[in-house]
């Protein structure tokens, strides 16, 4: 189901190949609520703080060749997740820009999106140590270049500081979701009205 209507923004996208099954519905107008199923939870994890700072509604499921190792599965969920917001988004009368900054103990990160039409990834993070548990952590970039090449997005990611792994993407996942939320949000004052000079985004 993709959006039909402005007051309606939500989609499904299915994303199969012979490396991974990806099934993610989206509803930009959510509470917050997730169900999900990747078959990582440190991932399962961070998808949440998406969803809850986001107050985006997602259902994830996602069947991976993960006796390989992950990379195909965490590239995939982003490339589908972009997909699925990208249908569901109508830019018509949204903020367009978005920014957070949020704190998790010693670990600070900044997330910066513009729904521009221009996909765009700046990513500063310098983790503290490569893994969480047995997860790669610099599986993440992949991630996030999926969703900025399937959602069109320009997004600007810097954690600022931090000495430990989990803290420093646990905060660069609320702020994705914050500054998710800030960009996607209506904005009254705009209504009717694409946020760009050129008309079109």
């Amino acid at each position: 189901m993709s959006a039909s209507a402005p007051d309606l923004r939500q989609a499904t996208v299915e994303r199969n190949t012979k490396e991974t099954q990806i099934h993610i519905s989206v509803n930009l107008d959510g509470t917050g609520r997730l169900e999900v199923e990747t078959g990582l939870p440190f991932l399962d994890h961070m998808l949440d703080q998406i969803a809850r700072h986001g107050l985006i509604d997602l259902s994830i499921n996602a069947k991976g060749d993960l006796e390989i190792d992950a990379h195909h599965t965490v590239e995939d969920i982003g490339i589908t997740l972009g997909q699925a917001i990208n249908q569901a988004l109508d830019k018509t009368g949204i903020r367009r820009y978005g920014h957070a900054y949020v704190p998790l103990d010693e670990a600070l990160s900044r997330v910066v999106i513009d729904f521009s039409g221009r996909p765009g990834l700046e990513y500063h993070v310098q983790f503290a140590k490569g893994t969480v548990g047995s997860f790669d952590v610099d599986l993440f970039h992949e991630f996030f270049q999926g969703f900025v090449n399937h959602a069109m997005v320009t997004l600007h990611i810097d954690n600022i500081r931090g000495k430990n792994s989990h803290h420093q993407i646990e905060t660069i996942f609320k702020a994705f979701g914050r500054a998710l939320r800030m960009a996607m949000e209506l904005d009254p004052r705009q209504a009717g009205v694409i946020p760009s000079t050129k008309g079109s985004l």
